[in-house]
């Protein structure tokens, strides 16, 4: 990886931007106070950055019945078990400002288990690991459990989608060695 590339792929960014596409960087740039590296590394091909874009506000900032935290919750359980680097910084801040427990955020990456869950997100957590260790074993039991936990079979299917796009997303990181933004690690401690 060199400075100015967010992964270890030679593929910078297009250059200039589309309009639409800057619009959305200085939109990050001025309420993240960052370009996130995953917004830059996919910028090399417009599409598949509006693509990417496209799916992850659709099931981590849309309206759904799991809380934006609860997602973020998903993202950093899936992520350390997959060893994502880029996701565990950059959700493992997430977790840590939605929460406002830096604690919380640290125990989520280092072993969601450690933390002081309700029931619900024990139950969540659960299927999300079982989801990405094994999911073909996945039965109507596991799906019950989260059922009884209080998750609608809405929810079920969102818990699903972010445990999946996150499986997806930290191979693709790690493959790639994309590297989180130094900001994140400051954040939200």
């Amino acid at each position: 990886m060199t400075k100015d590339l967010p992964t270890a792929l030679n593929l910078p960014m297009v250059d200039p931007l589309p309009a639409d596409t800057q619009k959305y960087f200085d939109i990050c740039q001025d309420k993240l106070g960052m370009i996130p590296n995953v917004l830059q590394a996919y910028a090399f091909d417009v599409e598949k950055l509006n693509s990417f874009t496209a799916l992850y506000n659709e099931l981590m900032l849309a309206n759904s019945g799991l809380s934006k935290l609860e997602r973020e919750m998903i993202a950093v359980a899936v992520s350390s078990i997959n060893k994502c680097f880029y996701c565990l910084t950059a959700h493992g801040a997430a977790v840590r400002e939605l929460s406002g427990d830096p604690m919380l955020g640290e125990m989520m990456v280092m072993n969601w288990r450690a933390a002081d869950l309700s029931p619900r997100h024990h139950a969540m957590l659960e299927f999300s690991e079982k989801m990405t260790k094994a999911s073909a074993e996945i039965v109507e039991a596991d799906r019950e459990k989260l059922r009884e936990a209080g998750f609608t079979d809405r929810d079920i299917w969102d818990i699903a989608n972010v445990a999946g796009f996150f499986n997806m997303t930290n191979r693709v990181a790690s493959a790639t060695d994309m590297r989180p933004n130094d900001e994140y690690h400051a954040q939200s401690r």
